[in-house]
């Protein structure tokens, strides 16, 4: 059974920084793409960063430059290390792992940067 436990989120002031972490089990993590969406109130759910099982990756346009996708495939772990946080960052952030087309999605965790 895969699951995708994330961690990390939490309150933090504008210009601040942030290190989600994606802990996966009960797959090879190392087989699966990793990526990262987020969700604000109000808004539909959007891409944030991926990176592929060879290491490839891919940022959203508003987060270029901002954000750094890593994985970890000792410890089955991948991260979205957050930086130069803006409000309009706030969001329930998702981890989720891709084999082939087969989608499995974490659970949310929250990002709140507010003054």
């Amino acid at each position: 059974q895969v699951q995708l436990v994330p961690s990390g989120g939490g309150l933090v002031q504008p210009g601040g920084s942030l290190r989600l972490s994606c802990a996966a089990s009960g797959i090879v993590f190392q087989l699966y793409a990793l990526r990262w969406y987020r969700q604000a109130p109000g808004k539909q759910r959007e891409f944030v960063a991926e990176i592929t099982k060879g290491g490839s990756i891919n940022y959203a346009d508003s987060v270029k430059g901002r954000f750094t996708i890593s994985r970890d495939n000792a410890k089955n772990t991948g991260y979205l290390q957050m930086g130069s946080l803006k409000p309009e960052d706030t969001a329930v952030y998702y981890c989720l792992v891709d084999f082939g087309g087969s989608i499995t999605w974490g659970q949310g965790t929250q990002v709140t940067v507010s003054p």
